[in-house]
């Protein structure tokens, strides 16, 4: 199950306490304090891993807790560390504090594998007695406690990190471009909203070189007001280099279609109409004269926004291999 948004409880280790403690030895009456330090708790720690590809994992573990830091002895020992706990999380997750109040606070986002990110620190030690003997003072009979920890609250969002994304109306058959182009097997099936998450394919071309394609749900008009699980779905096309625009060649109006898969994309990020893209008519084995019936709608595209859509088809192949080097070219550009 593809999970792309969760909440967790952390709580970073507590820090050792300090000791009062004097030496003690055979022919030694008095001897000088010799308290040690705590150890430091452990911190929580979150790492990037190219494996996880769900944040499924922390719906159902209730608390990541790293150890506490042990108290210090006599003959000035330290306590042993806490263990840090690590937190392994899938690529492009975005990592917020929750705050009593309710706002939110942004820890940072894991974009690299092996990449780490420090969710909470550990509590210092405390310090023995041996830290505070003077001239003047030379029994200290205090020690500090180590800092003691709250527990705190993430919420975790997960954004695919993607060269492609998909981008088109439900049933335009991104999905079977996907499971042709990759070994990516999506459902597939002759209705709407087939499609309920986001999956990934590798798509390889020549030369040892590939691209990462995202089969996106499909958006409808409104979604980036939320509908049809709008929100959940546009979050996911922010991270790709590429847009892939899928515009079946038997959609009542391709020009308009277009046009509102555009408006959706801008009203939830203006920053997504700057970003590089490709048009491309889709389901063309379902029509009987393919030529005859993307004709009127190339001439449109070039005419209106200066765009070479390409007119393509899973079933049959058809500019399979073009779109794929278009696709490499565009990655080249970047």
């Amino acid at each position: 199950m593809f999970i792309d948004y969760a909440k967790a409880r952390i709580k970073a280790g507590n820090g050792g306490d300090g000791v009062v403690s004097f030496r003690r030895e055979k022919f030694v009456a008095k001897g000088g304090p010799d308290g040690g330090d705590g150890g430091r708790g452990g911190d929580v720690i979150a790492v990037g891993d190219e494996n996880v590809n769900t944040l499924i994992t922390y719906r159902y573990t209730q608390l990541y807790a790293a150890g506490n830091g042990k108290n210090g002895s006599g003959s000035r020992k330290t306590g042993a560390a806490g263990e840090n706990v690590y937190m392994r999380m899938p690529l492009g997750t975005q990592v917020f504090l929750l705050k009593e109040d309710g706002k939110k606070i942004k820890l940072g986002e894991i974009t690299q594998h092996g990449e780490e990110l420090v969710l909470a620190r550990g509590g210092r030690a405390g310090k023995g007695n041996s830290n505070f003997a003077t001239a003047t003072n030379q029994a200290p009979r205090h020690a500090t406690l180590g800092k003691k920890t709250q527990e705190q609250e993430l919420e975790l969002v997960l954004k695919l990190m993607a060269d492609v994304g998909l981008v088109g109306f439900p049933n335009a058959g991104k999905s079977t471009l996907l499971s042709v182009l990759s070994s990516a097997r999506p459902k597939i099936a002759d209705y709407e909203f087939t499609t309920l998450e986001p999956m990934l394919g590798v798509v390889k071309g020549s030369d040892y070189r590939s691209f990462v394609m995202a089969d996106i749900p499909g958006i409808i008009e409104g979604a980036h007001e939320g509908k049809g699980l709008g929100h959940q779905f546009l979050q996911h096309i922010q991270r790709t280099a590429i847009l892939l625009f899928l515009i079946d060649i038997n959609t009542p109006d391709p020009i308009a279609a277009y046009q509102t898969l555009r408006s959706e994309l801008y009203l939830y990020d203006k920053y997504l109409d700057t970003r590089p893209f490709i048009v491309v008519i889709s389901k063309m084995d379902t029509v009987a004269d393919p030529d005859e019936a993307f004709a009127p709608i190339g001439k449109a595209f070039k005419e209106q926004f200066n765009v070479d859509a390409l007119p393509i088809s899973a079933v049959t192949h058809l500019n399979l291999d073009k779109l794929t080097h278009r696709i490499f070219e565009l990655l080249d550009e970047q």
